[in-house]
């Protein structure tokens, strides 16, 4: 009997999934999970979109990778838990909602992160999430003799930083960004600790962890969109500017499809040929997450400036789409293209997004990033896939 034959139960024991077990697909928990951890996003969204129209660019920003942090790294842990120690018992799903809850508690937090710098309803929801993910790890050390040290690990590593993150609270507001970046450190440092342990790592599954990504990556991409089609819409309500507004609306759904193209050219699954390939890729999606998502505030951005909404400069406008579209293509050139790829497509996605930073010093930068991405789709599909993949190994 396969593992998906088997009568879900009220307390499964939590042992390995097999790293290579065929048909391994997301699970319609985890598609949920996604679904409500959208919502934190775009509470992170909507008060970066206003930080830069109204100039308080760096405040804004910075709050932005603060906060999303937090989502990136619960949602992170889970699903590379979820694709070793699924086992979809009740036990499992609870523990999940309630993860899903904290994701709740910390979208209700970040009104007061971006407006009085108050990070106590983002830390309390990040607890929670993490002090969850303790209890699945601590299943998983009594039911996996193997890699009981290692789950062990993780548990231990995982409460004690959410610890620090709590008493992080209580420092003055001028430690509050250098604590900031040590406790991410620490956070970062533990999964390559544990995966590390006597016992061996976890049965990740290459397939699994590719799809969860892709469509996290899509919900990323379904935010921008949604980000943009609000602040067009606003913009259409007022009767003005209308030509501009279907202008860049059209610009912008070309930048959105060209980002997507770009990153399910080919599949990712062959590129986790390592722990260590695995991590770094899995890391590196920050960047890829986050700035996907910040492609819809400039495009909301650049709709506040078309309507003289926005309290910036031009060359702030494009700079506020130029920035992530530039970091997304780096990433994916980083992750996806450079280790396994030759020729001209190596050169082309930096060139590219060199380019795109430079689109704001000149007219519509809006539709230069468009234009720019779509000789980028171009390239890719009459280049790229001329290559086969030269896929590294490595431990």
């Amino acid at each position: 009997m396969t593992f998906t034959e088997a009568r879900r139960g009220w307390l499964t024991p939590m042992r390995a999934r097999s790293a290579d077990e065929n048909h391994r697909v997301a699970t319609p928990l985890e598609l949920f999970f996604d679904l409500c951890f959208v919502v934190a996003v775009a509470q992170a969204a909507v008060p970066l979109h206003h930080a830069i129209s109204e100039n308080h660019v760096w405040d804004g920003v910075t709050s932005y990778l603060m906060v999303f942090f937090a989502i990136w790294w619960a949602w992170m842990n889970f699903t590379w838990f979820a694709s070793a120690y699924d086992t979809d018992d009740d036990v499992y799903r609870i523990t999940s909602f309630v993860q899903i809850a904290g994701a709740l508690v910390l979208a209700a937090g970040v009104s007061s992160a971006f407006d009085d710098g108050n990070y106590v309803g983002i830390t309390i929801g990040y607890v929670i999430m993490r002090l969850a993910m303790v209890a699945q790890w601590l299943r998983a050390a009594r039911a996996d003799r193997q890699r009981r040290a290692t789950a062990l690990l993780y548990a231990a590593g995982i409460a004690v930083v959410q610890v620090l993150w709590l008493l992080r609270l209580a420092l003055p507001e001028d430690w509050g960004t250098p604590s900031f970046l040590v406790l991410v450190v620490a956070e970062l440092l533990v999964p390559i600790i544990a995966e590390r342990a006597p016992g061996g790592p976890t049965t990740w599954h290459p397939h699994h962890i590719a799809e969860r990504y892709g469509l996290f990556t899509i919900i990323m991409l379904g935010e921008a969109v949604s980000a943009a089609t609000i602040a067009i819409r606003t913009g259409l309500d007022t009767g003005e500017y209308v030509a501009d507004l279907v202008s860049i609306a059209v610009a912008g759904l070309v930048v959105v499809f060209a980002l997507w193209w770009l990153y399910f050219d080919r599949s990712a699954q062959g590129l986790l040929t390592s722990l260590r390939a695995g991590m770094l890729w899995g890391y590196g999606h920050y960047f890829i997450f986050g700035s996907a998502a910040a492609a819809g505030v400039g495009i909301a951005v650049a709709v506040d400036y078309a309507t003289h909404h926005a309290h910036i400069s031009g060359v702030t406008a494009g700079f506020a789409l130029a920035v992530p579209v530039a970091l997304y293509l780096f990433f994916v050139w980083l992750l996806h293209i450079r280790p396994h790829q030759q020729g001209a497509l190596v050169v082309a996605y930096p060139a590219v997004a060199v380019l795109a930073l430079l689109a704001p010093f000149g007219p519509k930068p809006v539709f230069v990033i468009a234009g720019l991405l779509v000789v980028l789709v171009a390239i890719t599909v009459a280049v790229g896939r001329r290559v086969p993949d030269r896929i590294e190994s490595g431990s």
